[in-house]
């Protein structure tokens, strides 16, 4: 009866036992495809509950995923296509969300995690617009046909670019639309997981072109390249987000050497992907902190 009442309804984080998280880190990381995370999720052995019943609850259901809608009369969004040249094929194409209204506006940047421009990427550039930005969201997989419509296959797609070419579409893209003509060609950038760790190379690789800068636990930037950083950094963790983690210590302390202006907010009893309201993983209380933070950082950075 237990499982049958789990399987009926959406399970919550504090449901959910660590073991399960666990796997489902190994999953969106692409060492477990889902076969194999659901295999090994029933193989555990947890009292009074079903693990595989777990599991599942932690695929991504992108219904939940719209705090705004694409038809809010408040902004407009549109998909758009640019030149990308030095990246996976030397053209991009991207979600653009703005503020009804002639502009200019400061713009941002919002990258996806290792999976592609899904509807809760967009969902973030719209809200971003909603803000008062000018927000491009790439798809990182528009050279090799775009976002799938699923984050398994997203995820497999992701793992078969060149890396380098691939953040040199983030480049391009952030380029594109700090020159856009309804930019006060102000730019900031921000990002998920893998977003988040080309958040913070975008950081040393734009120099002064970029404004601001806001990853959500991703890598940390080369240490060796953080002498590059210009922009005003603030840096999103998970509590308990090891791997992610274990970067933070280097790197702040270059962040120090450097004279660099930042801020780190660790979210207690956080996981990764905290922000994304699509899974169980997600903490309400927290995104909502981050996410006044991070704007309200961005409006300083970026103002006129």
């Amino acid at each position: 009866m237990q499982q049958q009442t789990m399987q009926q309804r959406s399970l919550q984080q504090h449901e959910i036992d660590d073991q399960v998280f666990e796997l489902y880190d190994e999953y969106c990381h692409g060492k477990l495809n889902r076969r194999q995370f659901f295999e090994r999720a029933a193989a555990l052995t947890i009292a009074g509950a079903s693990a595989l019943s777990m599991a599942k609850a932690l695929i991504p259901n992108y219904a939940k995923a719209q705090e705004v809608l694409f038809t809010d009369e408040r902004i407009k969004a549109t998909w758009i296509d640019y030149e990308s040249p030095g990246g996976s094929s030397g053209a991009m194409r991207g979600y653009l969300a703005q503020p009804v209204g002639d502009g200019p506006f400061p713009a941002v940047l919002v990258m996806h995690e290792n999976r592609g421009l899904n509807p809760y990427i967009q969902d973030v550039a719209r809200r971003f617009a909603v803000a008062g930005f000018l927000a491009l969201a790439p798809d990182g997989l528009a050279p090799i046909g775009g976002y799938p419509g699923n984050d398994d296959d997203g995820r497999a797609m992701q793992r078969t670019l060149d890396q380098a070419k691939l953040r040199q579409d983030m480049v391009n893209s952030a380029r594109f639309v700090k020159g856009h003509p309804l930019s006060t060609g102000k730019l900031a950038a921000t990002g998920f997981c893998w977003g988040g760790g080309t958040t913070n190379f975008l950081a040393t690789e734009l120099g002064d072109e970029l404004q601001a800068a806001a990853p959500f636990y991703g890598a940390a930037a080369d240490t060796a390249k953080v002498p590059d950083i210009s922009a005003a950094v603030q840096v999103h963790y998970a509590e308990n987000d090891d791997r992610v983690n274990a970067m933070r210590a280097a790197y702040e302390s270059a962040l120090v050497a450097q004279g660099v202006t930042y801020e780190m907010h660790v979210y207690p009893g956080t996981r990764h992907g905290f922000h994304n309201y699509s899974t169980p993983r997600y903490d309400a209380e927290a995104a909502k902190l981050a996410w006044t933070r991070m704007v309200a950082f961005l409006q300083e950075h970026l103002s006129a």
